[in-house]
């Protein structure tokens, strides 16, 4: 009797031995497919960035760009609104991610960068990450729910090539999806994926988003109140945000129904407020206001313009995302309210980015991981009371409404509801 238990016992462990070496390699060849493509992704959109920048003529060219965009969208027959909301949907049912998706959504970005629309990266990092994952396991034949799995190691390794943060990739892929509930299965092979993917990025000379602050407060009674109420505010923000992202979304599909004239104009208004504001800074992700902000120098109006031209942007039809924006108008709004606060202006601001970002995506530990990953772990007990605050006062908005809001904010209570 003792031999049988002992030998089934044996037997549980090989399994989960082989379950680890089996997921290892999927996540491994996973990380490497996802961090050549995110590298690959990464260089195009910063050389976009450079030629745009070199030749200010282009951003003429941006109501054409939104054409494009339409046109290689109907061309492959993949609809429009195919996003980040599809693919957080594709973890939970059987819903296929098309394979034309990564080419779609890789050169859409780079167009929309390219001509000065105003948007981010990780929008496209999720939709690489999730049809890489995909289309390897249908490939493998494996499984529905090892599918699953296999696209968010996708979405991991590619974040993590593309801004260097492989352990806020690994949280935020399992913490996003399910606000609530984490897919701990998916931790060993998420974290081997966007370890992966970084090495390659790492490799090939893709620098990692970092930044260096110049001042860090201790944790005192008076520096906690003030970051309690700067990210009161940034919560507040961050539905401003996500209402006007999606508003923006429904009423220009209302009032401009063909998506090619949507586009044309959306890019035509674009223009139009870069030279009512008489700046370029609002125009591709806007990494350099970001850097200065964490500096400690930012324009009041700054958060403001960006949430505009952010949300006609990605409105009209245009791809990229919006967690770069975000981490512009967190770090903006931060730098100017911090300061009006009592903070220090350089960390107002990445208390900002960290609080909106939290705020935005309703996911606290990436968000702390991300804090971490960005500004070191000096103020992590500061980013850890920011991102808690954020995260409840933020409500059940969301940038991403596919995203499910499994339990109350509130309370021990189960809601099962859409992030709003």
């Amino acid at each position: 009797m003792e031999r049988k238990t002992d030998m089934n016992k044996l037997r549980s462990a090989g399994r989960y031995i082989i379950a680890f070496i089996r997921w290892g390699v999927l996540a491994f060849l996973t990380g490497l497919v996802g961090g050549s493509v995110g590298t690959l992704f990464h260089k195009a959109v910063e050389y976009a960035t450079c030629i745009r920048l070199d030749h200010g003529w282009i951003l003429y060219l941006l109501p054409v760009g939104g054409l494009v965009i339409v046109g290689l969208y109907h061309l492959f027959k993949t609809p429009e609104n195919f996003g980040t909301n599809q693919i957080l949907d594709a973890i939970r049912s059987e819903e296929k991610v098309p394979i034309a998706l990564a080419p779609l959504i890789f050169i859409s970005t780079v167009i929309t960068h390219l001509c000065g629309g105003s948007a981010g990266r990780e929008g496209a990092a999720l939709q690489l990450g999730g049809t890489i994952g995909s289309q390897i396991g249908s490939l493998l034949r494996l499984d529905e729910k090892d599918r699953h799995i296999l696209i968010m190691c996708g979405m991991s390794a590619v974040f993590a090539a593309l801004f260097g943060t492989p352990l806020t990739a690994t949280f935020f892929a399992m913490e996003v999806i399910s606000i609530g509930v984490i897919y701990y299965a998916g931790l060993v092979p998420c974290i081997i994926s966007s370890l992966t993917a970084y090495g390659v990025s790492v490799f090939f000379g893709a620098e990692p988003v970092r930044f260096s602050l110049s001042y860090v407060p201790a944790p005192t009674v008076i520096s906690i109140f003030q970051v309690i109420g700067l990210s009161a505010l940034c919560a507040l923000l961050s539905i401003v945000f996500c209402l006007a992202m999606h508003k923006t979304h429904h009423y220009l599909q209302q009032w401009i129904p063909n998506s090619y004239l949507r586009a044309f104009c959306g890019g035509a208004a674009i223009i139009f407020l870069t030279f009512l504001v008489g700046t370029t800074a609002y125009n591709g992700a806007g990494m350099d206001v970001i850097t200065d902000a964490i500096g400690g120098s930012a324009r009041p109006e700054a958060f403001a313009l960006k949430i505009l031209f952010t949300a006609i942007t990605i409105g009209a039809g245009f791809k990229g995302g919006e967690i770069v924006p975000t981490f512009f108008i967190g770090s903006t709004f931060g730098c100017v309210a911090g300061a009006l606060l009592g903070l220090d202006p350089g960390f107002g601001a990445a208390v900002g980015l960290i609080s909106l970002f939290c705020g935005v995506v309703n996911s606290p530990i990436a968000s702390m991981i991300l804090s971490i990953e960005l500004f070191g772990a000096e103020g992590l007990v500061l980013f850890a009371i920011a991102c808690g605050v954020s995260f409840m006062l933020s409500g059940y908005y969301g940038l991403y409404s596919s995203q499910k809001i499994m339990y109350s904010k509130l309370r021990a209570e189960y809601i099962n509801i859409h992030a709003k």
